[in-house]
């Protein structure tokens, strides 16, 4: 497994190889919270949010929304109480970044979540995690009492008037409730069921009150974008997608593990056939996830020779998305056939059953692929796919249900072959092959 910055110098991975990392004494030996004492003692909290919105820093766990906007919609005259909420409910398929931060560097994260309830007059600050990240939670634990013993959560944190509590909260491992409002409702103690919006979270999200939910790559870029500048952050990328990113990368690849890249590298082949060390035993590319399972899938024909830029605007105008970094890469010996009716069975099992089109329609996508795989394929069966993806695709009350159908349009339309050779009774294979 490799940890690794391609292309600039670390900023989330600064301190990761250091001894006792996730450390207090660590952690402050090399700058840690000086961000905050900085930002409560020189700045306001309008500067805060200001600095932020200059770094043009853009949520890290798939959405891709401006941060600082999203910190500004938070109502500032309201008299409910303010919540922060780290969403560390890692569970995108192939996405395995989060799990890194948490483990290697956990007053990182909660630097941020300080920095961020500070500029949003918020005194309570939750970090929810997946359920089979339970370990984190006790590293996450240790790291909280650490800061608190040292003054840096709690009461009159450096002398100030700001006071914060930061607390853990473990799921039971449900997929949907890395969607903000049904995170919202896990953390409430209901069923993790997507909320309708409007309301938004900013205006009324945990137990009705104002909250802002960031992912926990998102965080951990505030307190270098407070120590150094909104501006220096957004040098670091593009103008609409400023800082670093993380990739987590998984698959036929030399060299597995998380990178950090600067928004708007610029060639996807390269990353993968330099930095990652190119496609093991002699095998060819074939296929990449650029996002995590609930993206467009691309194909070799669209990342070689084609200067495919990493970041926002760059994937999408490649055909795919940035998501939540979870970057999976297959060789020729894969069938997307197969690993699209995985990806199906998963999002099946995770629909939380709220919604119509999401609950029946992964069903009977399961059911369609299952028939086919069992060698009763018809050709007209690809349009029955894609007619089912139509129906749940922007119908559902959530996102889970576009995670379902991109995958299976995206893997038709690019890899056509792989599913014709499916698409015929298994009778007809057997003949054809005599």
């Amino acid at each position: 497994m490799r940890i690794e910055a391609i292309g600039c110098e670390p900023l989330l991975l600064a301190r990761f190889n250091l001894e006792n990392s996730r450390l207090l004494e660590t952690y402050r030996r090399h700058g840690g919270y000086e961000a905050l004492r900085k930002a409560l003692t020189t700045m306001s909290p309008e500067d805060v949010i200001n600095e932020v919105k200059k770094s043009a820093l853009r949520g890290r766990g798939g959405a891709g929304f401006p941060t600082g906007t999203k910190w500004s919609f938070v109502p500032k005259d309201s008299p409910k109480p303010k919540y922060v909420v780290c969403n560390a409910d890692e569970s995108e398929p192939g996405t395995f970044k989060d799990r890194y931060l948490m483990e290697r560097d956990p007053h990182m994260l909660i630097e941020g979540m300080l920095i961020a309830a500070y500029a949003l007059g918020a005194h309570t600050a939750y970090c929810y995690t997946r359920g089979e990240y339970k370990y984190l939670i006790d590293i996450m634990d240790q790291a909280i009492e650490e800061a608190r013993a040292a003054g840096l959560v709690g009461e009159r944190i450096f002398g100030t008037d700001f006071s914060c509590e930061v607390y853990t909260h473990t799921g039971a491992g449900a997929y949907i409730c890395g969607e903000e409002t049904a995170l919202l409702n896990s953390l409430e103690g209901l069923r993790g069921h997507p909320r309708m919006k409007p309301p938004f979270p900013a205006v009324a999200g945990l137990y009705g009150c104002p909250t802002v939910v960031n992912n926990v790559e998102t965080l951990c870029a505030v307190p270098w974008i407070i120590m150094h500048g909104g501006d220096a952050y957004r040098g670091l990328g593009t103008e609409k997608s400023g800082g670093t990113k993380l990739w987590s990368v998984s698959g036929h690849v030399k060299y597995p593990g998380v990178y950090e890249l600067p928004m708007g590298y610029d060639d996807m082949e390269r990353f993968i056939m330099e930095d990652c060390g190119g496609i093991p035993n002699g095998r060819k590319l074939k296929a990449v996830i650029p996002g995590g399972s609930s993206v467009y899938i691309m194909s070799a024909d669209d990342i070689i020779g084609k200067d495919v830029r990493m970041d926002y605007e760059g994937l999408v105008a490649a055909g795919s998305m940035v998501g939540s970094g979870g970057f999976i890469v297959m060789d020729d010996t894969v069938d997307i056939f197969e690993s699209t009716k995985n990806l199906i069975e998963f999002y099946k099992h995770e629909s939380c059953g709220w919604c119509t089109p999401c609950r029946e329609g992964t069903d009977w996508l399961v059911k369609a692929f299952k028939r086919i795989a069992r060698g009763e394929g018809r050709p007209e069966d690809a349009q029955l796919l894609l007619d089912l993806c139509d129906n749940i695709e922007g119908k559902s009350f959530c996102p889970l249900g576009d995670a379902a159908a991109w995958p299976i349009q995206s893997a038709i339309k690019r890899f056509p072959e792989d599913f014709k050779r499916h698409l015929v009774p298994l009778v007809e294979r057997e003949r054809a092959v005599a």
